[in-house]
C-alpha cells in the first residue's frame, strides 16, 4: 500500500479553511481517501480510516441507480456571491450556510434571498446551521428563512444537542435534519428514539464507510440525505457509492463539494451534469498521477499526515495487517 499526500486551496473561506488537505491510500484494487479535518482526535479520525480502507479494497455494495441528484453547496458568503455560486452549480438544489460566526441574520435573509431568485420558483433550498444556535434562536429564525427561502425543503443541524433538535422541531413547521447529532454521536439513534428529525444526513467517512451508514440507514428508520466532508473526487466517490446503494433516495445529496476546490486529484473529477453525479465502478474514480504530483503537499505536511496515520492505525490493531508497513 502507499500513501499521497494532497494539498488544494478552496474556491471560498469555508467551515473555517481555505486550503484542504488528505491522504490517499492505494492498493491494487484503487484508491481510498483518508482526509479527517486537521483539528480532529486520532478516535474521531478512526472511522474515516476505516472509510478508506474499504474504498481502496474496492469493497462497496451494487448499486440501484446509475447517478445521483446532488444540491450546490453555498458557503456563507455576500448575497451576490451566493447568486453567482448558485447559478453556476447548475443544480435544481441548493444548501445554504447560515449562523456563520461574525455574520447577522439580515446577512442569512440576503443570502437566502439570492439563492432563491438564482435557482427560481421551483428549486429546492435548505440551509445549514452546524448547531449554531440555541432553541430560542432557531425557532425565532427559521419562520424568518423559511418565507425569505420561498419555502425550505429543511432545516440542517439547527441546535448542537439532539434533545434541543427534538424541541426545536416541536416548535417550528420546517422539517428538520439531523448532521452533527448523528455522525458525532456515541448513540446515533437517539436522533431516532427521540424523534428529533425528520431527515438523517450521513457522511461516509466520519460513519466508517459505506457498508457502515448503508446498516444506520436501514436501522435509524428516516430518508437519507448523503453528505459530503469537503473531499476530493476519490472521497466523494464513496459517498456516491453510498447513495447509489440506498434503496430509496427522495432529496438530492450534499455531493457537489469538489466545486469548491480550486483543483482536484482525478482524471474526470466528480462534477455535476444537470443536477447529478454519476456512479463511479467498484474501483471509484481514476487518478491523475500527474495532478496528484502537482498537488502533493509539502514535505512537513506529508509527515504530519504519516505521524497522523501511525497513531490512528495505532488504534486499529485489526487494521494492522492491512495497512502494511511500509507506506511511503
Amino acid at each position: 500500500m502507499r500513501a499521497h499526500v494532497w494539498s488544494v486551496p478552496l474556491r471560498t473561506r469555508f467551515r473555517g479553511i481555505t486550503v484542504r488537505e488528505g491522504m490517499l491510500l492505494e492498493t491494487e484494487h484503487g484508491f481510498g481517501e483518508w482526509s479527517p479535518f486537521l483539528e480532529y482526535s486520532p478516535q474521531v479520525a478512526a472511522p474515516w480510516l476505516r472509510c478508506a480502507l474499504e474504498a481502496a479494497s474496492g469493497d462497496w455494495p451494487a448499486p440501484v441507480r446509475d447517478r445521483v441528484p446532488v444540491n450546490v453547496t453555498v458557503p456563507a458568503v455576500d448575497a451576490e456571491r451566493a447568486h453567482a455560486i448558485t447559478r453556476a452549480g447548475g443544480c435544481a438544489t441548493a444548501k445554504v450556510k447560515v449562523a456563520d460566526p461574525g455574520q447577522t441574520l439580515a446577512d442569512d435573509l440576503a443570502r437566502v434571498e439570492a439563492v432563491r431568485d438564482a435557482l427560481g420558483p421551483r428549486g429546492r433550498l435548505r440551509i445549514d446551521v452546524n448547531g449554531l444556535w440555541s432553541v430560542d434562536e432557531a425557532v425565532a429564525a427559521i419562520p424568518l428563512l423559511d418565507r425569505a427561502a420561498g419555502g425550505l425543503e429543511y432545516v440542517e443541524q439547527p441546535c448542537a444537542e439532539v434533545e434541543e433538535l427534538a424541541l426545536v422541531r416541536r416548535r417550528v413547521d420546517v422539517p428538520i435534519a439531523a448532521d452533527e447529532s448523528i455522525r458525532r454521536a456515541a448513540d446515533p439513534y437517539r436522533v431516532r428514539d427521540l424523534e428529533a428529525a425528520d431527515v438523517a444526513v450521513l457522511k461516509v467517512q466520519p460513519l466508517g464507510g459505506v457498508r457502515a451508514c448503508l446498516r444506520i440507514a436501514e436501522e435509524i428508520g428516516l430518508p437519507v440525505v448523503v453528505s459530503s466532508a469537503l473531499e476530493s473526487s476519490v472521497g466523494i466517490a464513496a459517498g456516491v457509492a453510498l447513495a447509489a446503494a440506498l434503496p430509496e433516495l427522495d432529496h438530492a445529496c450534499g455531493l457537489a463539494t469538489v466545486q469548491l476546490l480550486t483543483h482536484d486529484v482525478a482524471v474526470e473529477p466528480l462534477l455535476p451534469v444537470d443536477g447529478f453525479l454519476p456512479v463511479p465502478g467498484p474501483s471509484g474514480v481514476v487518478v491523475d498521477r500527474e495532478a496528484l504530483t502537482r498537488l502533493a503537499a509539502a514535505p512537513d505536511r506529508v509527515a504530519h499526515w504519516q505521524a497522523r496515520l501511525a497513531e490512528v492505525a495505532a488504534l486499529l490493531p485489526d487494521l494492522r495487517d492491512r495497512l502494511g508497513q511500509d507506506l511511503s
